[in-house]
Parts: C-alpha cells; sequence; structure tokens
C-alpha cells in the first residue's frame, strides 16, 4: 500500500493536512449552523445536526444523530411567543403570543397552526392539569386562571394578602394534589408592550395554591425574580430559573433549586446551575424550564447571540451537558407529541421542535 512506502516526513505532512482540512470543515459546519436558514428555501441539513451540540457523555444517549431541528412556524406578525404547553388529549400544542394578546395552536395531525384564543389576557406560561383543563398566567390580568371543561373560566389567584399580584409568568401542577405553583416576577406590569403597566405591589415570589380549598400560600421570595420553574421527576424538588439581573444589577444569572417538604413547602434554597457558558464575555438568562424523566433539566436561553441561545440541558448534578442552539432568543421549552419525546420550542418569533432519546417528566 502507499502508505508503507511513506516516509515519516511525509506521513507527518499528510496527517497534518487531513487535520487542517477537518478544521476547515469543522469551522465551515459551525459558521453554518450559527447563520442557519430554516426558511422554505434552506438547503437540507446533513446529519448529525450540527447545532445539537453534546459538551458531556452523558447527553450522548439523549441525542438522536439522525433528526433535524425543525421549525414548524414562523411569522412577523408574532412578536414574542411564549408558554408551550401539550395537550395530550387534544394532540396539540398551544403557546401564547404576549404582546398580540392571543393563544396559538399547532395540531400534530397535519401541522395547522391557527388562533387557538383571542384575546388572552397577554398570557404568559401555561400548563395543563391532571384532568386535562388549561391553566394560564395571564400579564394583563394580573392573575392565574384555569379554563373549564364546560367553557367557563375560574379565577385562580389574583391577589395576595389584599394586594394585587404583579404578574404571574410560569405555573406547574403537582399530581398528589393538584396544586397549582407559579411564579410572579412582574415583567407583566413593567411595561404596556407584554400588559398593563403599573406599580408591582408585594414583592416578587414563588407561590401555590390548594386545589381544594383555593389558599394561596407564598413558598419562597428568597429569589430575585422567578421564571420558569419545574419539578425533578420525583417531585422531590423544584426547580426555578431566575432573571432578577434584568432589574437588580446584583441578580445571579441562574437556576436554583429547593427540596420540596411534603409536597407544600420549599427548604434549602441553592444555586443549581449558572448561566454562564464558557467562550462567552457574559452570561445569558434562563427563562422556561422543564425536567425529563432521567431528571435532566432542559432551560430555554438566550440574550447573549449565536452560539449561546436555544436550549441549555443541565445533569442532575447541575452540570451543563449539551445545547439546541437556535438562530433566535428561546423563550420556553416543553415535552410533548404522542411519545413525549419531542421537545418544543418557542423562539422569539417562531416555534421549533426536535426528536430526543428522552421523554418530559410531566404532563406540561
Amino acid at each position: 500500500m502507499t502508505t508503507s512506502l511513506q516516509t515519516p516526513a511525509r506521513s507527518s505532512s499528510r496527517r497534518a493536512f487531513l487535520a487542517a482540512v477537518a478544521g476547515t470543515a469543522a469551522a465551515a459546519c459551525t459558521s453554518a449552523a450559527l447563520g442557519r436558514d430554516y426558511g422554505p428555501n434552506a438547503q437540507p441539513v446533513r446529519y448529525p445536526d450540527p447545532d445539537i451540540v453534546a459538551l458531556d457523555k452523558r447527553f450522548e444517549s439523549i441525542k438522536l444523530g439522525n433528526t433535524p431541528i425543525q421549525r414548524l412556524y414562523h411569522s412577523k406578525e408574532m412578536l414574542w411567543a411564549e408558554g408551550p404547553a401539550w395537550s395530550a388529549v387534544g394532540k396539540f400544542l398551544l403557546w401564547s403570543d404576549i404582546p398580540n394578546n392571543i393563544q396559538m395552536r399547532w395540531l400534530e395531525e397535519d401541522g395547522h397552526v391557527s388562533v387557538f384564543r383571542n384575546p388572552a389576557g397577554n398570557s404568559n406560561g401555561n400548563t395543563f392539569d391532571y384532568q386535562g383543563r388549561q391553566i394560564s398566567c395571564e400579564h394583563g390580568n394580573r392573575r392565574v386562571v384555569r379554563y373549564e371543561h364546560n367553557g367557563k373560566m375560574t379565577v385562580l389567584a389574583d391577589a395576595w394578602q389584599g394586594k394585587k399580584l404583579n404578574a404571574p409568568n410560569d405555573a406547574v401542577v403537582h399530581p398528589d394534589d393538584g396544586a397549582i405553583w407559579f411564579t410572579d416576577p412582574g415583567y407583566g406590569s413593567l411595561m404596556n408592550y407584554e400588559g398593563v403597566k403599573g406599580k408591582l405591589e408585594i414583592k416578587e415570589a414563588v407561590y401555590r395554591i390548594d386545589a381544594k380549598t383555593g389558599k394561596m400560600d407564598k413558598v419562597t421570595e428568597d429569589i430575585f425574580k422567578p421564571n420558569g420553574l419545574c419539578f425533578s421527576p420525583d417531585y422531590k424538588k423544584l426547580y426555578v430559573a431566575d432573571t432578577g439581573a434584568s432589574h437588580y444589577a446584583d441578580a445571579p444569572r441562574n437556576i436554583k433549586v429547593w427540596d420540596v417538604v411534603d409536597g407544600k413547602t420549599l427548604a434549602n434554597g441553592k444555586e443549581f446551575a449558572s448561566m454562564s457558558l464558557e467562550g462567552f464575555d457574559k452570561a445569558g438568562f434562563a427563562d422556561g424550564i422543564r425536567a425529563d424523566v432521567e431528571g435532566n433539566v432542559w432551560a430555554s436561553a438566550g440574550w447573549v447571540g449565536d452560539g449561546y441561545d436555544g436550549v441549555h440541558i443541565f445533569a442532575p448534578d447541575g452540570k451543563r451537558i449539551g445545547q439546541i442552539r437556535l438562530p433566535e432568543i428561546c423563550s420556553n421549552v416543553c415535552f410533548g407529541g404522542t411519545k413525549r419525546n419531542r421537545l418544543f420550542m418557542t423562539g422569539s418569533t417562531s416555534l421549533y421542535e426536535v426528536y430526543v432519546e428522552t421523554q418530559g417528566a410531566h404532563v406540561s
């Protein structure tokens, strides 16, 4: 063979040449990924998708090599997509467009997209309870509501100790007692763009609503601006994204975690993961978060730029193990689809999805 006749110098030169070619190809691939076109005339994606990035071997068993990130919907009229939630019974995904004061719906059957609710109270986060009823956090009306099967709407919470809520942001439901846990950072009351501008009357905090009595309890205010939240698969931990650095100079850019005590209270709050990423001069924000059945936390991420914005995946020990890079800021995520193995991502003016080799831990 030719290689057997090569001198050490020629063999070394050849290896150097091949390494240089590989490096150039990798650089070109990365560049293409960051400037990716999702339009109707975009070139097909060569597998594996270069924007599904493993940072740790633990992510290798989760990411699929023969599936692409897909943009399911995009509209220049959609201003800030948020709050994706999956209806297993209806087999549809709904999400909020906060500034346009509407909710949208994508049908799994044929990919049809239509307006689901208009007006929607400038809703942000959405979820479903274990009876299949939709729960929404309304910025504009400063309340948490539930849509009943008979078409009526029930106000679950709109005040705390006689004062208006700030602007509820995101919610999750506990399966044991049906309690609704929600965050209230107040963003929808800080501007007319996403709600109705007004004074924040109470401290930003996380609350729990008893499903049977309607009684509301504050579970923690030991966080600057609580945003997205999710339980661990066994419901023994609660994770909450802190976006307080948007308004408080000393606020960390991180995700916090607490132990859930007796399913009703929180203890031992601490940092779970930092949003600082090696290679970037600044940290972005985690917004909406969800857990998978293995206990990994999938966090929407943004406000930094190419190579950072998208979804960051953290192992149960808090180490970042993977990324899904998007060309837009990602606001929120949820698992859905028939097998709950599709990650849906609201990205500014678009809706994205990708199949993964895991499943969502919760109903939405």
